[in-house]
């Protein structure tokens, strides 16, 4: 099937790996209206893949010498400095470790957590690529559903209503399989949700508060209603405090998700001084690194209880 297409929000179903696909319960939620979104369209090849993007010349006079990623066995591996060395570089790592998690992940999806602005969507997308599978992103599928621009706009009218929407999305999309799945940033905050998170493996995207408070500053705080007003001197300070206060509440959850790849650490291993550096590729390729890890010790696991 190239595209999926949900045509209303009545009970109207599709198929996909043999599971039932509908939304119908949003309609019962405040400010849901019939419209057609398009929820599912045709992953692209796993080939040729380029898509890092071309460094300035002040990042390019910091990465001499510096080591890419990560070696088959998960060591760092050094490369050129050219940024056309690099993205050929970590494109073909991408792809190769694309390759060798996939067949071993028999069509497990893949939920991506974290904090507003950590990536999700962005490393969604490259990772889809490389294992060849789908990708989804709730939030737009939500906003899609009830026929808005923003999830902002639908949690201002009725925070309860968006939550609500947000489980019945999740819980349809965990019967399918073969998906990378950009989850809100609340998402974990509820435990029904985890049950559905459970059916594939989930994946933290640890992201500093104070490098997210950058980001969401940088977009508009306007576009982060969850943000709030908190009386501080600067957007900067302002989106700072209130990440703080919502990391308090959903930390613990996040922390509890099957691995963590954690922007931090990515960057000192690789010694970048600035954690911009660590593109959205890199943080894709450690996030496979960290499923094939899931998986050797699963296997591991098994075979031990079959001595």
């Amino acid at each position: 099937m190239d595209l999926l297409r949900l045509h209303s929000l009545n009970i109207q179903t599709v198929q996909l790996n043999q599971c039932p696909f509908t939304v119908a319960n949003l309609q019962n939620s405040k400010g849901f209206a019939n419209k057609r979104p398009q929820l599912l369209s045709q992953p692209r090849k796993r080939s040729n893949l380029r898509v890092l993007p071309v460094l300035d010349n002040s990042r390019r006079s910091n990465l001499q010498s510096l080591q890419a990623l990560c070696t088959s066995n998960g060591n760092i591996l050094e490369t050129g400095a050219h940024e056309s060395v690099m993205a050929d570089e970590h494109a073909s790592l991408l792809e190769k470790k694309g390759n060798e998690v996939v067949k071993d992940l028999k069509g497990s999806c893949i939920y991506l957590l974290g904090m507003m602005g950590s990536g999700k969507s962005t490393v969604g997308r490259i990772l889809a690529e490389a294992l060849g599978y789908y990708f989804f992103d709730s939030d737009k599928l939500v906003e899609e559903a009830a026929g808005v621009k923003s999830v902002a706009q639908i949690i201002e009218e009725d925070e309860e209503s968006f939550r609500n929407a947000e489980t019945e999305v999740l819980k349809q999309l965990s019967c399918m399989g073969r998906l990378v799945v950009a989850t809100g940033g609340g998402i974990v905050a509820r435990p029904i949700n985890w049950s559905y998170l459970r059916h594939g493996v989930t994946i933290w995207l640890d992201v500093p508060l104070e490098a997210l408070a950058k980001r969401v500053v940088a977009v508009g705080v306007e576009s982060r209603p969850l943000l709030g007003a908190t009386g501080s001197d600067s957007p900067y300070n302002q989106a700072l405090e209130s990440l703080t206060e919502i990391f308090k509440v959903r930390g613990p959850a996040y922390s509890t998700a099957d691995a963590t790849v954690s922007l931090q650490k990515v960057a000192t291993s690789m010694d970048f001084e600035d954690l911009s550096f660590v593109t959205p590729t890199i943080i894709a390729i450690q996030v496979l690194e960290e499923i094939n890890k899931l998986i050797l010790q699963k296997k591991q696991l098994n075979s031990a209880a079959g001595a």
